[in-house]
């Protein structure tokens, strides 16, 4: 059996329409799953990058940043493991609460250092900016609390500071 592994794919692509068609197009044509899929304008308007998360055996990995590179829309691919990069995600999560558990909220909240944003007499919205394992731990401690709606971003990554960086 062939173990899986998991990949984060930094690709920058000329900022037009049609790109995010074709960048999921690939995955879809050739049956590769993506797990997380964040697209968002860089410093420069003509330019975009794309963190694509993906898991799969080394083989298939090896040919999604294979088949990355061979499109036209792509100016470069950088692939990373999960401990190359510092990744985050954000997460907005409305929850029901009632005087009983609201204070067990508030001290989850701070414990995970995440923030209550939004706040009615019976709902709260709570934003937490992280790392995917935590956002998943977050997740798995409100399941006993009404949880209402979430909304989460796909991972956005960037390889870890290196001194060398100055020289690309």
């Amino acid at each position: 059996m062939t173990k899986k592994a998991k990949r984060i794919y930094s690709v920058t692509v000329e900022n037009r329409a049609g790109v995010l068609c074709k960048v999921s197009g690939l995955f879809s044509r050739r049956n590769f799953n993506i797990d997380s899929l964040a697209v968002g304008e860089t410093d420069d308007p003509t330019v975009s990058n794309m963190t694509i998360v993906s898991s799969g055996d080394d083989r298939t990995l090896e040919q999604i940043e294979k088949q990355l590179n061979k499109k036209l829309d792509v100016i470069k691919v950088k692939t990373f493991s999960e401990i190359q990069c510092v990744s985050r995600e954000l997460m907005l999560m409305k929850v029901k609460y009632n005087k009983n558990n609201r204070r067990e909220i508030m001290e989850m909240c701070e414990v995970l250092q995440a923030d209550i944003v939004d706040m009615s007499i019976h709902y709260m919205m709570i934003q937490i900016c992280d790392t995917p394992e935590k956002i998943e731990l977050m997740l798995n401690m409100f399941k006993s609390i009404s949880i209402v709606e979430v909304a989460r971003t796909g991972t956005l990554a960037l390889a870890r500071c290196n001194e060398n960086d100055e020289k690309r």
